[in-house]
C-alpha cells in the first residue's frame, strides 16, 4: 500500500460514511443513559469564523468521547435568525432580510459539514420561522394572563433619523451609529417581562449548579443583586407626596446633607417649567446614553431644584437636586446623599461645595476625617442622636422600627435586577402578539390566531419598521369586541428567541404543543458550551424561561443547563480577531489547504478551552505535519504485514516499556478529556505516545503486536478529536467497524506496573539527578541509592547531611 494523505478526500470518504449510517441521528431511548451536548447556536452571519470553529469542536469532541462511552448522545444545531445584521445587510444589498438569512443558512450548514460535526439535522431549528415564535408568541399570552408581562413607558435612546430605539452600545459620542444623527431620550411604552417575579430562586438556585464556573455565577449574583435594607420618606416642602428613597445604610442617615433626583423624575420636571437652566440640565441628561456600568467613571454633574426636602429625625432642611448619576429606571428615581460615608457623594459633594458631616466612627479607634476622605466601612454611630454608640445592625433595626412604627418607612429587600424589556422597535423578529382596542386595552392575540407572521417580503430601508407602514398587518378585529383595532408593531427582543430554543431541539416537530413529553427525556442540557461573554443576560434569560415552562407544566426541569464551559477568544497578535482590525483568519481557506483534521487538531492543542486561543501559522503547520507522521506510521506497520497475537507474558523491557505507555496514555486522555477538559494535555500525550512507536526496535515478533496496540489506541482516543483521518486509519488496521461505533479503550491495570521507576534525586530541593530502582524498593534502600549517585555526590560531599527525604514512588530531597 502506498496511499499518500490527502485529507480533501479522506474526509469526504468518512463524512459519506457518517451521513450512509445516519451516525448522529438519535431518538429517545429511556433503556440508555442520555447525554445532551449543546453550543450556543450561532447567528447566520454566512461565514463561520475561528471563535465558532473553537466552541463547535470542543462540543463535538465531548459529544464524541460520550458517544463513545455508551452514552445516548443529543448534540443539535439550529440557528439564531433574528436581529439587525440582516436588516443592515438588508440595507446594504437591497434584499429582504429573510432572503439574506436564509442563503447564509445554507452556505454555514455546509461549513459545519465540511468540518466534520456531528450533528442530528433532523432537529435543526431556525427561530425566524414562524413553526418557531409561534410558541414563545404563545407563552407570552399565557405570562400575560398570569400577570408576568406587562407594559408600561420606559426612557430609551431614539435615533431621529432611522426612527428606531438604540442600543446603548449603539451610540456612539451622542450620535446613532448609522445615522449619525444626534440620538434623543424618549419615554415610549414597552412591554417587560417580570423576572423580578424569580429573583430570589434564581438566586438561591445558583448554589445547586455544581458544574458552572465559580465566575459565571458569582457575575449572575452581582447582576440580580440582593440587598437588605429599609425604603422610607421625606417630606417634600409645598408637595403633597413624600419622596421614598431605599438604602442599604440606615445608619448613615443623620448624615444626609443633599438629597439628588433623576433628570425625568416629576419633582424636577415641575421644576424646570420655569427654569431654563434647570430645564437645559435636564435635556443634556436625556442625550446621556451611557449603560449602568458607565455611570461608575462618568463625570457626575447636578443642579439645585430650589426646592427643600425635611430630614425625617431632625427636621432640618436638606436641598433637593437633579443629578445625571441617578437613574429614573433604578428603584424610586430619588437618592438619600451622605457624603461623608460614600464615594461618589462625597466627589460630589466636594464638587458643589455641600456639607459633610461624619456619623460613623471606627470600631478600632482609627482616627477618620470625612473632609478629607469618605469613611465607608461599617463602624459605630456618632452624631446621631437615639442611634449613638450602636453599631451598624443595631443601629439598623432601630432606625428600621421607628419608621415601621411612623409608618413612614419598612424594611424591604431590593434587587440590582430589573424585569426584561422585551420590546423593539425593529422589523426582523418576531411580532409581539398583542392587539391593542380603544374599548378593550391590550388584549392577547388568541391561540388558534397564533402564529402572528412577520411579512417577509419587504422592501427594508431602514428607516422606522416597514410593519408601521403596513396596513394590512396592522389593521385588525378586536378579538375580545370585535371593533377595529390596531396589531402592536414591535417585535421582541432576540434573547427571547434563544431563552428556550434547547427545550425545542427536543421536539422541534411538534405542531400542536410548545414542548411534548420528549422534552421530559432530554432535559437539562448536560453539556453547554459558549462565550463567557453570556455568562449574564442570554444564561439569566434561559434560567428565568425555563422556570417559568417548569411552572407552566411544561418541563419538570428548573435548570436548563447542568455543565457550563465557557471558552476563551481567538487572539491574533494579542488582540480579537476583528475584521475591522483585518486579523481575521478564514476557516475556510484553511480547510482547504490543510483539512477540517488539521484545523481541529490546532484549535484544541493550542490552548485549554477556558484560556484565550493565540493564533499561530506555525501551530497549523505543526498539527499538518503531526498528522502525515501519524498517517506515515499506520501505513508502515499495515505494509510490514499482520501482526501476531499479543502475549505479555513474553515481552521484553522495550515492549513492556511502550505497552505501559500505552494504557498510560488511555488513563491520561480519558481523564484530561472526560474529566478536566484539558484536550491539549491530551493531544500532547497522543503525541509522546506515536513518538515512542516510531522509536521501538522491532527485536522480537511481539514487538509489532505491541505497536498495533499503540496505534489501535492512539486511533481511537483521537478519533473524537480528528474523527476523518482516524476513521480511514481504522479500517487501515483492519477492523471492520468504524471507530463512530466503538467504545473507548479500558487501560489495562496491570500494564502500569512497573518492574523498575525512576525517581528524582534532589539536593535542597533542586534537581540534582535520577536514579532507577525496583519498583518494590524499601524507602531506606531508595535512600542509600540516591546518596550514591555519582552526579549526586558532587553536591553533597564534604557537607553535613541534615536530613534525607523520600516521597516513595517519586522522588528523594537530601537537605545538607
Amino acid at each position: 500500500m502506498d496511499k499518500a494523505y490527502d485529507p480533501e478526500s479522506i474526509e469526504l470518504e468518512a463524512q459519506a460514511f457518517w451521513n450512509e449510517h445516519r451516525c448522529f441521528d438519535v431518538d429517545e431511548d429511556s433503556d440508555k443513559e442520555k447525554f445532551y451536548c449543546l453550543t450556543m447556536f450561532p447567528y447566520p452571519s454566512g461565514h463561520l469564523h475561528m471563535g465558532h470553529v473553537r466552541v463547535f469542536t470542543i462540543s463535538d469532541v465531548i459529544a464524541r468521547y460520550q458517544r463513545m462511552h455508551g452514552k445516548h448522545v443529543l448534540q443539535p444545531m439550529g440557528w439564531d435568525a433574528f436581529g439587525m445584521p440582516a436588516e443592515n445587510a438588508a440595507i446594504k444589498r437591497g434584499i429582504p432580510p429573510a432572503k439574506w438569512t436564509y442563503q447564509n443558512i445554507a452556505d454555514m450548514r455546509g461549513q459545519f459539514d465540511r468540518l466534520g460535526y456531528g450533528y442530528d439535522w433532523r432537529r435543526e431549528v431556525t427561530t425566524c420561522k414562524p413553526n418557531y415564535y409561534r410558541w414563545e408568541q404563545w407563552l407570552f399570552t399565557k405570562m400575560f394572563e398570569k400577570g408576568l408581562v406587562y407594559r408600561k413607558n420606559s426612557i430609551v435612546n431614539w435615533d431621529p433619523v432611522d426612527q428606531t430605539v438604540l442600543a446603548n452600545e449603539q451610540v456612539i459620542d451622542g450620535r446613532g451609529w448609522r445615522s449619525d444623527a444626534l440620538v434623543e431620550r424618549r419615554e415610549i411604552p414597552q412591554w417587560f417581562m417580570k423576572i423580578t417575579a424569580y429573583a430570589d430562586e434564581l438566586l438561591e438556585y445558583l448554589d445547586k449548579l455544581e458544574g458552572w464556573p465559580d465566575s459565571v455565577k458569582s457575575m449572575q449574583r452581582n447582576w440580580i443583586g440582593r440587598s437588605e435594607g429599609i425604603e422610607l420618606s421625606f417630606d417634600v416642602e409645598d408637595e403633597d407626596e413624600p419622596l421614598w428613597v431605599f438604602t442599604t445604610r440606615p445608619d448613615t442617615l443623620m448624615g444626609v446633607t443633599y438629597m439628588a433626583v433623576a433628570a425625568e423624575h416629576p419633582l424636577a420636571t415641575r421644576a424646570a417649567a420655569d427654569n431654563p437652566e434647570i430645564q437645559a440640565f435636564i435635556e443634556e441628561c436625556k442625550k446621556l446614553h451611557a449603560a449602568e456600568a458607565e455611570m461608575e467613571t462618568m463625570e457626575k454633574k447636578g443642579m439645585p431644584l430650589g426646592i427643600s426636602v425635611v430630614h425625617p429625625v431632625t427636621g432640618e432642611k436638606v436641598p433637593l437636586w437633579v443629578a445625571n448619576f441617578v437613574l429614573m429606571g433604578y428603584g424610586t428615581g430619588a437618592v438619600m446623599a451622605v457624603p461623608g460615608h460614600d464615594e461618589r457623594d462625597w466627589a460630589f459633594a466636594g464638587k458643589y461645595g455641600l456639607p459633610i458631616t461624619q456619623v460613623i466612627e471606627s470600631t478600632d479607634g482609627t482616627e477618620i476625617d470625612v473632609s478629607k476622605a469618605p469613611y465607608i466601612a461599617y463602624g459605630k454611630s456618632v452624631n446621631s442622636g437615639f442611634i449613638d454608640g450602636l453599631e451598624f445592625q443595631a443601629a439598623f433595626d432601630a432606625i428600621a422600627e421607628r419608621f415601621e412604627k411612623e409608618k413612614r418607612g419598612k424594611r424591604t429587600v431590593n434587587y440590582r435586577l430589573r424585569d426584561w424589556g422585551v420590546s423593539r422597535q425593529r422589523y426582523w423578529g418576531s411580532p409581539i402578539p398583542i392587539i391593542y382596542c380603544d374599548d378593550c386595552g391590550a388584549v392577547p392575540v388568541p391561540e388558534k390566531d397564533l402564529p402572528v407572521v412577520l411579512p417577509e417580503d419587504v422592501e427594508f430601508t431602514g428607516v422606522g419598521s416597514p410593519l408601521k407602514d403596513m396596513p394590512e398587518f396592522y389593521n385588525v378585529d378586536c378579538p375580545s369586541c370585535a371593533k377595529s383595532a390596531r396589531r402592536e408593531t414591535d417585535t421582541f427582543d432576540t434573547f427571547v428567541e434563544s431563552s428556550w430554543y434547547f427545550s425545542r431541539y427536543a421536539s422541534p416537530d411538534s405542531d400542536t404543543a410548545m414542548l411534548d413529553k420528549r422534552e421530559e427525556y432530554w432535559m437539562p442540557v448536560d453539556q453547554y458550551t459558549g462565550g463567557v461573554e453570556h455568562a449574564i443576560l442570554h444564561l439569566l434569560y434561559s434560567r428565568f424561561w425555563q422556570k417559568v415552562m417548569r411552572d407552566f407544566g411544561l418541563s419538570s426541569a428548573d435548570e436548563p443547563f447542568t455543565n457550563l464551559l465557557t471558552q476563551g477568544m481567538v487572539l491574533k497578535d494579542g488582540a480579537k480577531m476583528s475584521k475591522n482590525k483585518g486579523n481575521t483568519v478564514d476557516p475556510q481557506e484553511l480547510i482547504e489547504r490543510y483539512g477540517a483534521d488539521t484545523v481541529r487538531l490546532f484549535i484544541m492543542f493550542a490552548a485549554p478551552p477556558e484560556q484565550a486561543l493565540e493564533w499561530s501559522d506555525d501551530g497549523v503547520q505543526g498539527a499538518s505535519r503531526f498528522l502525515k507522521r501519524f498517517w506515515t506510521a499506520v501505513q508502515s506497520h499495515v505494509d510490514s504485514g499482520k501482526p501476531p497475537a499479543l502475549d505479555t507474558t513474553t515481552l521484553n523491557d522495550a515492549e513492556k516499556e511502550l505497552r505501559r505507555k500505552t494504557h498510560q496514555t488511555i488513563a491520561k486522555v480519558s481523564d484530561d478529556i472526560g474529566r478536566r477538559y484539558t484536550f491539549n494535555t491530551a493531544i500532547a500525550a497522543s503525541m509522546e505516545l506515536l513518538n515512542a512507536v516510531n522509536k521501538l526496535e522491532h527485536a522480537t515478533l511481539q514487538s509489532r503486536a505491541i505497536e498495533r496496540e499503540a496505534l489501535d489506541a492512539i486511533v481511537l482516543v483521537l478519533s473524537p478529536i480528528v474523527p476523518h483521518i482516524c476513521h480511514v486509519l481504522w479500517s487501515m488496521l483492519g477492523h471492520e467497524s468504524a471507530p463512530v461505533f466503538e467504545q473507548w479503550p479500558d487501560f489495562d491495570e496491570s500494564a502500569l506496573e512497573q518492574d523498575t521507576i525512576e525517581i528524582v534525586v534532589q539536593v535542597n530541593g533542586k534537581l540534582r539527578g535520577r536514579i532507577s530502582v525496583a519498583a518494590d524498593t524499601d524507602k531506606e534502600r531508595v535512600a542509600i541509592l540516591a546518596l550514591a549517585d555519582e552526579n549526586v555526590q558532587r553536591f553533597v560531599v564534604d557537607k553535613e547531611i541534615q536530613k534525607t527525604i523520600v516521597v516513595p514512588g517519586k522522588l528523594v530531597n537530601i537537605v545538607v
